[in-house]
């Protein structure tokens, strides 16, 4: 049975609860070191490709554009998006991201994404 997906910044603890943590950021987050973050995976090829960031530039007002676009792009690269289904598929998977915004980033839209291929996305965390 696949496990529960949720999401959190990388700049929170590591917890018993997180199983797996996949970074989905494309650039290392600003201040954190390897141990800190501990990782299962950095998995930067899912992460928006480095125009669509640039242009989002974490403005809420373009969020809704953003995430159709990033969703374009995850339509167009099977491969990470496998990557992370296995991951899923083995149990439960923490997408951790380094934005301060909580609501409005990629790893939200990844969420909602892979939720949509029914696995179980925890919003709560």
């Amino acid at each position: 049975m696949a496990g529960t997906l949720r999401i959190k910044r990388v700049y929170e603890p590591a917890a018993q609860t997180d199983g797996q943590r996949i970074l989905v950021d494309r650039v290392w987050p600003r201040g954190m070191t390897h141990e800190k973050a501990a990782l299962t995976l950095w998995l930067k090829e899912i992460a928006p490709s480095a125009d669509l960031r640039k242009w989002f530039g974490h403005d809420p007002a373009r969020f809704t554009a953003f995430r159709e676009r990033y969703r374009g792009e995850l339509a167009g690269d099977s491969e990470a998006v496998e990557t992370l289904c296995r991951h899923l598929d083995a149990g439960d998977v923490t997408l951790l991201y380094g934005a301060r915004d909580t609501q409005h980033n990629q790893a939200v839209v990844l969420a909602e994404y892979l939720a949509e291929r029914g696995y179980r996305f925890d919003r709560e965390g």
